[in-house]
């Protein structure tokens, strides 16, 4: 089996012990096979692709219904063609990216207490004017996807081996403090559904929770908007709370790992800020012993 999208782990013993702990359920292997059966006839499975977890995670998507996964499937390999994905991390230079979290914050930033990584967006922050001057909608969205396709191969693999299990699912926290309708202006609605678009089609099954912070009435209002665009179980992961949210955000992240804006006591004061440091174990994750194997990371 491929290690998926340019996976961190050697191929070996290693990788395929630790990708037998991932589908317990012999009903959801049994899915795996059946579907994993139908792509290869139909050629619809290149290698960098085939991946249990990944097949399983389409499956998952569409209630485990196999021609639903196949289309979305079929789609997804489609768009990976047209938009370039398979080698956007080596081949796009994000050169502007300094800039455009001057003007739009935002980055990963450490793990929750079950080993997921975190990623934190302050919206609210944002000012489109200025993120205008520096880049293009078109450019954003590339970064965006980018990042996507860095935490599928390098985040999660790391978090998985430094918590000794696996890990493929992320934990979000988006600040929206000031954000109303008037300022979300028809651009960032555009480019907001577009992403949202490639988050639900393209990478299913990857969100963890989100945590929706500094939500006031104006954002409330706008979300009673944006949720009749999302899957009812997408939404049941997303918690919109008020300013008063520091207690929660502390049940699920240790406050080391939380930022001090957020509540926490994490500055990344020798890199920048915490939303510039990209803190994490697939930073200080060189090597790590696991089920009595070592395991080599490629960096």
């Amino acid at each position: 089996m491929s290690g998926g999208e340019g996976s961190l782990f050697d191929h070996g013993n290693c990788e395929d012990q630790l990708h037998s702990t991932m589908i317990r359920s012999q009903n959801d292997m049994e899915f795996v096979n059946d579907f994993r059966q139908i792509l290869i006839l139909e050629n619809l499975l290149p290698p960098m692709h085939d991946d249990n977890l990944k097949l399983l995670r389409f499956l998952k998507a569409r209630k485990s219904d196999i021609e639903k996964a196949k289309l979305m499937w079929t789609n997804m390999l489609q768009w990976r063609r047209d938009f370039g994905t398979d080698s956007i991390i080596k081949d796009f230079n994000f050169h502007e990216r300094d800039e455009v979290l001057q003007n739009y914050p935002q980055g990963y930033h450490g793990t929750d207490r079950e080993g997921r990584p975190v990623y934190i967006e302050r919206l609210g922050l944002m000012n489109v004017d200025k993120l205008l001057e520096v880049t293009t909608l078109d450019r954003y969205v590339k970064y965006h996807v980018q990042e996507f396709e860095k935490s599928i191969a390098v985040r999660f693999p790391a978090c998985s081996v430094a918590a000794k299990r696996h890990i493929d699912r992320g934990v979000t926290i988006l600040d929206v403090e000031g954000v109303s309708l008037r300022n979300f202006t028809k651009p960032v609605r555009e480019v907001i559904l577009q992403l949202q678009k490639i988050d639900n089609d393209y990478y299913p099954e990857t969100l963890g929770e989100m945590f929706v912070i500094n939500a006031g009435p104006g954002f409330r209002l706008l979300w009673h908007i944006l949720k009749s665009f999302l899957d009812p179980e997408t939404t049941s992961k997303i918690h919109v709370l008020g300013n008063n949210y520091q207690g929660k955000l502390l049940e699920i992240i240790d406050e080391c790992e939380l930022p001090d804006f957020l509540g926490g006591r994490c500055t990344c004061e020798n890199d920048g800020g915490c939303l510039r440091s990209d803190k994490g174990p697939w930073r200080t994750l060189k090597k790590i012993s696991m089920v009595n194997m070592d395991c080599t990371l490629r960096f």
